[in-house]
C-alpha cells in the first residue's frame, strides 16, 4: 500500500472501522525542526518522490484512486474479515446472530463503515477542501518529537499549497462517515452516543496509525540489519 492509503487500522471493541491507508513515507521537514536535519529531510523527500514520480503537489486529475486502491487490497480485505471473526467469536452484536450468515453481516457492516470513512477522509473531503490527505513522515529529531508531531497530523495537513491548514478532512470526515453509519447499523446502536463514539474511536485509531507510520520505516530498517549484518 503506497502513498494515498493508510495503515489499516481498527478495534475488535467495535463494530466499527476507521479509514485505512498506508503512508506515503514523504519526509517533509517542518519549519522548527534543527537545520542539520531538515537538510537531510529534504534531500530523503526528493529523492523519495522522484522514485514515485510526484511533485510534492497531490493529483485531483482521479481523487478516488487512493480509496479503490485501499478496499481492494489484500491486506484491507483480510484485516476485516479478521477483525468480523473476532466479532463472531465474541457475539457483539447479537442481533447479527451466529454461523455464516451472521459472519457475513459482521463483515458486510465493517466493510462499510471503513469504505465510507476512507472515501470521506481521503477522496470526498481532501478534493472538496483542497487538503492533501498523506502522511508525512518527519523522519528525524528525537523519539518524542516525532510522536508529538505524528499525533499533531491528525488535527494539521497540508492544502494542495503546502501551507499548513486545519484537518478539516479528517476530523469533520469521520464524523460524516460516522452519521452515515447509524443508517445501516442495527437499530439499538443507532443512537447520538454510539455516533460519537464511533466517530471519537476512529480518530483515536487514525492517530495510533500516524505513529505508526512515522516509526515503521525505522522498525523495517533495524530488521533489515539484523537479517543482513555487516
Amino acid at each position: 500500500m503506497e502513498s494515498g492509503d493508510r495503515t489499516v487500522c481498527s478495534s475488535a471493541m467495535r463494530s466499527h472501522l476507521p479509514s485505512m491507508d498506508d503512508c506515503c513515507c514523504l519526509v517533509t521537514p517542518e519549519p522548527w525542526v534543527r537545520a542539520a536535519p531538515q537538510r537531510k529531510a529534504v534531500t530523503m523527500e526528493s529523492s523519495h518522490q522522484k522514485r514515485l514520480g510526484l511533485d510534492g503537489n497531490r493529483s485531483h486529475a482521479n481523487p478516488f484512486a487512493s480509496t479503490n486502491k485501499t478496499m481492494s487490497d489484500p491486506v484491507t480485505v483480510s484485516f476485516i474479515a479478521m477483525i468480523a471473526l473476532i466479532g463472531q467469536a465474541r457475539n457483539t452484536d447479537p442481533s447479527y446472530g451466529q454461523g455464516f450468515q451472521g459472519y457475513g453481516k459482521r463483515f458486510g457492516t465493517f466493510f462499510a463503515d471503513t469504505g465510507i470513512g476512507t472515501l470521506m477522509t481521503t477522496s470526498v473531503f481532501p478534493t472538496v477542501l483542497r487538503q492533501d490527505p498523506r502522511y508525512f513522515q518527519l523522519g528525524t529529531g528525537a523519539t518524542w518529537h516525532r510522536t508529538t508531531y505524528s499525533v499533531s497530523r491528525i488535527f494539521v495537513t497540508r492544502g494542495d499549497s503546502g501551507k499548513l491548514q486545519f484537518n478539516y478532512s479528517e476530523i469533520v470526515g469521520n464524523a460524516v462517515a460516522a452519521g452515515i453509519s447509524s443508517t445501516y447499523h442495527p437499530q439499538d446502536q443507532r443512537t447520538l452516543g454510539n455516533t460519537l463514539s464511533i466517530w471519537g474511536t476512529s480518530v483515536m485509531l487514525n492517530t495510533v496509525c500516524n505513529v505508526a507510520k512515522e516509526f515503521r520505516p525505522d522498525i523495517r530498517r533495524k530488521i533489515h540489519k539484523q537479517r543482513h549484518p555487516g
